[in-house]
């Protein structure tokens, strides 16, 4: 039992209290693509903070848009109303996600916030269109859509759902990779479902969709009329070597989300962006969408994107994401001989370094260990399920993916010796 004096005041999240307060877990400070912890250690950050910093810590040019922006407009709302920078900062969003097709912007605060606001934006549209029963969404297995309420229901992974009576009734999941299984669901329920929403690469493990699934998918909205939502919070802003994932498939998705990389991780944000053809039911109905939050589209949060936008063109961020990707292949190609890894996937800078022993997935704990091990050699990734995943910043130089190499080798060595120790 620990005294309350001596608790924490901190609750870290997806932690057990156990682990609070670890020097070698508490940063400190961070700079380009390094950050410093309690334990006086400065690591190489191979995930981009939380995938969102893509530009590298401490950008002057966002960090001064943000200060310059509190003191001319410290907080203005967009309840019942709204103000300049997020009219320049949506129009910005419009211009590189498509403004033939996208029709407006609505901004959030978080991923999760934002998967949220689509549900219900897609349910309210069938239901402006006096189709009440299309209000089921679709989800695919293993998939990450965040966790709050409704983006907890939504997410395909197991995070102890029915724990939290997350529900689920009106929510289906269906296997990544399996056409299928997809097309089976449509043919009993295509009438009664209001959105399909995807990840182009799934975050918990980096597997890309199949040319064959965004094939399919195209088709069977053609078919069954559902909108087509691209949740691209994570592979958003360049992360896979475009600016937009999506932008290759066949046709654009009915909604696009994007968050991690809107503003280099200096303000909460979160993008959702309708086509036209949405935002011509709600305009022709003179529909309220029942959604807000405080702080989406605050001047600073906008400041932030419109420079974020800007460093983004001046850093060839979205080229630069694309030569890192293929030295990503070489640099994993050349990890798959090693005697825990069984494989690797993603695309451009979204990875992830599957891990085995004995034939089978590692467990948990096992891969606990692994990102321990890489983390003591001096770089820090994140786990997943039986996997390393790396997202490093889209700016990385020949030194970084050097000293990355090198931090995952002695990593993987270190752990394969303690492994017996581990169950597997």
């Amino acid at each position: 039992m620990i005294a309350d004096a001596d608790r924490t005041p901190l609750w870290e999240l997806l932690s057990p209290p156990s682990g609070f307060g670890s020097e070698t877990r508490t940063a400190v400070r961070a700079k380009g693509t390094k950050v410093l912890f309690a334990d006086g250690e400065w690591r190489l950050c191979a995930t981009s903070g939380l995938w969102n910093v893509n530009l590298g810590y401490g950008n002057r040019k966002v960090a001064s848009a943000i200060h310059e922006t509190l003191l001319d407009a410290s907080y203005l709302t967009l309840f019942r109303g709204g103000h300049t920078l997020a009219e320049t900062a949506a129009r910005a969003l419009l211009d590189v996600c498509g403004p033939d097709h996208f029709g407006r912007v609505i901004f959030s605060t978080s991923g999760s916030a934002a998967n949220d606001l689509t549900m219900k934006l897609a349910r309210q549209y069938w239901a402006l269109q006096r189709q009440y029963q299309r209000r089921i969404v679709v989800g695919f297995k293993g998939s990450y859509h965040g966790l709050t309420y409704g983006s907890h229901g939504l997410t395909g992974m197991p995070l102890a759902q029915s724990y939290y009576s997350v529900d689920q009734r009106l929510i289906r999941h269906v296997a990544h990779d399996n056409v299928e299984e997809l097309a089976d669901l449509l043919s009993r329920e295509g009438d009664r479902i209001a959105a399909v929403v995807v990840e182009p690469v799934l975050g918990t493990g980096a597997y890309p969709l199949s040319e064959e699934m965004v094939t399919a998918l195209d088709g069977l909205r053609q078919k069954y009329g559902f909108l087509l939502v691209a949740d691209e919070v994570a592979t958003g802003f360049g992360r896979t070597g475009t600016y937009f994932a999506s932008g290759s498939w066949p046709r654009q998705p009915d909604v696009l989300l994007a968050s991690k990389g809107l503003t280099n991780g200096s303000c909460a944000a979160a993008a959702v962006m309708p086509s036209h053809r949405i935002c011509e039911v709600f305009d022709r109905h003179d529909a309220a969408l029942v959604h807000a939050e405080t702080q989406a589209g605050a001047p600073a949060t906008c400041a932030a994107i419109l420079a974020t936008i800007d460093e983004m063109e001046r850093l060839d961020a979205v080229g630069s994401s694309a030569r890192l990707g293929k030295q990503l292949d070489v640099l994993l190609d050349e990890l798959s001989s090693h005697e825990l890894v069984v494989s690797a996937g993603g695309v451009g800078a979204f990875r992830a370094v599957r891990l085995s022993a004995g034939g089978g997935e590692l467990p948990p704990e096992a891969v606990d260990l692994v990102a321990d091990e890489v983390r003591r050699a001096g770089a820090t990734v994140s786990t997943g399920p039986g996997c390393l995943q790396l997202a490093p910043a889209l700016v990385y130089r020949a030194e970084d993916l050097e000293l990355l190499a090198a931090c995952l080798r002695n990593g993987l060595d270190r752990a394969a010796e303690l492994m017996p120790s581990v169950s597997v």
